[in-house]
């Protein structure tokens, strides 16, 4: 009988980190948080998903911001890593631009040109996934804040029982001014950024029984339960002049920004909660229409 040398071994295993990569324990999902497919996750355990605009790659984004084979991502020392393959635009961790790698822990975003990922792992992982998908259907997956869904949804209660006992109930409608030079002089990924950053300096300034959603676009909405028109307009112009003040920087980019804001007051004539809308909605169109970085109503 042959017997392998300690030689043999080492020729077969050059380390531990080589078997520690090829030993996957822990089942992972990858989940689409945003992006066509929204929702959909992949299996990943021990195999490797590819990222890219060619056809032959596991996700397939069709998409300008997308290199052909853009990101991969692979099993490593007991968990999963993200590779960036020399994409065009780069690859990013919890909104952060990878170097080369890095490993990845449960409830890491990852970025692909304007498609977006979240990484599950765990032993609780089909728990983790429904809970992520029911969180797509109230939030936004870019800026974590809540989507139009939630916010009509909101608005909804708290205009009824204002109605009900006669209660003080103001909406702001929020509008950044030239968002569009934005995404055409620097490019999607600066935009994306400019919105994540907005939504977190004005949700950093919301209370708990108040709401502040994204409408869609550049527009965002805030609720303010308990307040009137004066109190609602104070704290616009607060968010007015916060923004005006603040440097939005992203990778070497440096950006100066207003915004635009239009309030409204519940009043006895209105009967629906797309009423307080579309006179914030007004409001808005008037700032703007008026020189932008401004508040109306």
């Amino acid at each position: 009988m042959v017997r392998s040398s300690p030689l043999d071994a080492q020729t077969r295993i050059t380390s531990v980190r080589d078997v520690l990569a090829m030993n996957v324990t822990r089942d992972a999902y990858l989940v689409q948080v945003r992006g066509p497919d929204l929702g959909r996750r992949l299996l990943l355990n021990d195999r490797q998903v590819t990222i890219g605009r060619d056809p032959d790659n596991t996700i397939v984004l069709k998409s300008d911001s997308v290199s052909r084979v853009h990101a991969r991502i692979e099993p490593w020392e007991g968990g999963h890593r993200v590779v960036d393959n020399q994409s065009t635009n780069g690859t990013y961790r919890n909104n952060v631009l990878i170097k080369a790698q890095e490993m990845l822990v449960s409830g890491d975003y990852v970025q692909a040109g304007d498609a977006i990922f979240k990484y599950l792992a765990g032993d609780n992982i089909e728990v983790a996934y429904h809970e992520e998908i029911y969180r797509l259907t109230i939030e936004d997956s870019l800026t974590q804040v809540a989507n139009k869904r939630a916010l009509l949804d909101f608005l909804e209660k708290e205009f009824a029982r204002a109605k009900r006992y006669q209660r003080p109930l103001s909406v702001i409608m929020v509008d950044l001014d030239h968002f569009k030079r934005v995404n055409d002089g620097f490019g999607h990924l600066m935009g994306d950024f400019v919105l994540r950053e907005f939504a977190r300096l004005v949700a950093a300034r919301i209370r708990r029984e108040e709401l502040f959603a994204r409408y869609g676009g550049e527009e965002f909405c805030v609720v303010l339960p308990e307040l009137d028109r004066a109190a609602g307009h104070k704290f616009a112009e607060v968010i007015r002049a916060q923004i005006e003040e603040h440097s939005f920087e992203f990778e070497g980019n440096v950006l100066k920004m207003t915004a635009s804001f239009g309030v409204s007051e519940l009043s006895e004539s209105m009967g629906r909660p797309d009423d307080l809308l579309l006179l914030a909605d007004e409001n808005l169109y008037k700032a703007k229409h008026e020189g932008r970085n401004r508040v109306v109503g």
